[in-house]
Order: C-alpha cells, then sequence, then structure tokens
C-alpha cells in the first residue's frame, strides 16, 4: 500500500485554464481562479496532480503535439513558480470524427474513455477508487465514473444541461478543496477509531 497514492486528475481546459478556443501559446493562458491554490492543498494532503486532457485541436491540425508540448512545459514551470509541481500530463490527441490522417480514429484514452486514468493506476501506481477529478464536461464525469473514482466534480459553466452520471456540481474549485479537506479529516478520524479497537 505504501508505493500507491490518490491523485487529482484535472481537465486542462476549463479547470487549469479558461476555454479560449484551440489553446497552443503561453500568451494565450488565462489561470481559472483557485487552481494553484487547490494543487498546493491537495499536495498537502497526499494527492497526486494529474493532467487528463483531450486534445482534438491536434487531431484537426490546428497545432501540433510539439506545440502542446512546449505549452505544457511551460505551464508546468508555472506550476512550479507557484509552490506545487504536477506529477503527469496524459493527453488524447485523437478525434473519431474531426481527425486528419493518423489522428482520424477513436482511441481509449479519449474521454468519455477512461484510458488516461487507467494509464496514471498503471504508471504511477494511483488508486483510484481512492482519487477525485475535477472536469467541466459531461465527458469527464464519465470518465471518472467508468474508472471507479470516489469523486467527480463538475465545474459549472461550460456544459448547458446538466450531465448523467455520478457527480457533484460546483462552481468554484475553492468548493473542491474544502471537499477534499473534509473528506481527509473524515478519513482521519476514521483511522484513529480503527486504532482504538486493535
Amino acid at each position: 500500500m505504501g508505493a500507491m497514492r490518490k491523485a487529482l486528475f484535472l481537465d486542462r481546459d476549463g479547470v487549469i485554464n479558461h476555454e479560449v478556443g484551440y489553446l497552443h501559446a503561453p500568451e494565450q493562458v488565462r489561470w481559472v481562479e483557485g487552481i494553484f491554490e487547490l494543487c498546493r492543498a491537495a499536495v498537502g494532503l497526499g494527492y497526486r496532480l494529474v493532467v487528463v486532457t483531450n486534445q482534438s485541436g491536434i487531431a484537426r491540425g490546428m497545432y501540433t503535439e510539439a506545440q502542446f508540448e512546449a505549452l505544457m512545459a511551460w505551464m508546468r514551470g508555472e506550476f512550479v513558480r507557484e509552490g506545487v509541481g504536477l506529477d503527469a500530463v496524459y493527453f488524447c490527441p485523437f478525434h473519431p470524427e474531426h481527425g486528419v490522417g493518423e489522428y482520424k480514429r477513436e482511441h481509449e484514452d479519449r474521454k468519455p474513455g477512461a484510458g488516461m486514468l487507467w494509464r496514471a493506476a498503471r504508471e504511477l501506481g494511483v488508486e483510484l477508487e481512492r482519487s477525485v477529478m475535477v472536469g467541466d464536461r459531461c465527458s469527464d464525469v464519465k470518465a471518472a465514473n467508468a474508472a471507479g473514482l470516489r469523486q467527480a466534480f463538475l465545474l459549472l459553466g461550460t456544459e448547458a444541461e446538466a450531465c448523467t452520471g455520478e457527480y457533484k456540481a460546483v462552481r468554484t474549485l475553492h468548493e473542491v478543496q474544502e471537499w477534499l479537506a473534509v473528506a481527509a479529516a473524515a478519513n482521519a478520524d476514521e483511522a484513529a477509531a480503527g486504532g482504538e479497537d486493535d
């Protein structure tokens, strides 16, 4: 159990940065309020930080994988400047309808598929049943549910209608931060109670 850890899975566009339409350059980035505070708090509570993002802009030929990687290297640097590091970034560059060339196909990594979450479990030793997802689309909720995550959060404002599946709707990232703190306190109480029974 010592090597296994829980993760805070984060969609990128709409959760880490505001949606601008095929984001691919640092000057386009506007951070979502509270993202750094949430991440610092999560790390303090023992969560790994894992980005899981569909990137249909690559599939459509709007920008390249190299441009995506360069932007993420810059974003990771900004996180470090804010006192927190991202443990991993997973992305899916495929799209079954709008993809060009080799990118035009379905893939288990493309949310609502849970492929990126399963990869994190394999590669990082993440325990999915202890992990949490924050997204802004129904596909994020479906991926979280399919992977058996403990909790999925839907940041309101992107989807026009309610999503199907199990999730908690939130208006700010601060609400997610509060939930993590309450959950950690409850787990600590359970652990203490269990110790008394031994």
